[in-house]
């Protein structure tokens, strides 16, 4: 169980790391034209590196270590792309641009296999934790430290709720 749980968790990294390659080719498009927003463009990128450095620290074969502050780096970086991608509707060249509607439907396609792989793992952590807890297995669970392994959570409700963001033409 704690394998499956590693290799949900896996998923979810393979799925935040294409997230994170896609997140500065957005920001480039959209610097050419959101010059005025400059310190919207620089807390994406900031979040985006406190992001892979947390993701980076994530032990997945405890379920736990270091997952902590991955959340709170992935709701930092959640808010600022969001508002990214907010103001972005206020530059009709940026929402024509095509490089920018295809990187947003990468992004867009992204976050969906994101959310199913945190499904995946929380279903594994699920099964992992109800099996420590279970009588005979609870008690080799307690000599060899099996602890309970942490769930993904949203920090923040807000993250839940995806900004409406139509790059189309009005």
């Amino acid at each position: 169980l704690r394998q499956k749980m590693g290799n949900a968790y896996a998923q979810i990294d393979v799925q935040l790391k294409r997230r994170y390659e896609l997140i500065p080719n957005l920001v480039e498009v959209a610097k050419g034209y959101m010059s005025h927003e400059q310190e919207t463009l620089e807390a994406v990128i900031l979040a985006r590196s406190k992001a892979v450095d947390a993701s980076s620290a994530v032990d997945p074969s405890t379920g736990g270590g270091g997952l902590a502050m991955l959340f709170g780096a992935e709701a930092m970086m959640a808010g600022s792309l969001g508002k990214l991608m907010l103001l972005a509707e206020d530059y009709p060249d940026l929402k024509a641009d095509a490089n920018m509607r295809q990187l947003s439907e990468e992004l867009r396609t992204t976050e969906n296999r994101v959310a199913f792989a945190r499904q995946a793992y929380n279903d594994a952590v699920m099964f992992f934790n109800t099996a420590r807890e279970t009588f005979p297995s609870n008690f080799l669970a307690g000599m060899f430290r099996f602890d309970e392994a942490t769930l993904w959570l949203l920090e923040d409700r807000g993250e839940a709720e995806l900004p409406e963001v139509n790059l189309g033409a009005e």
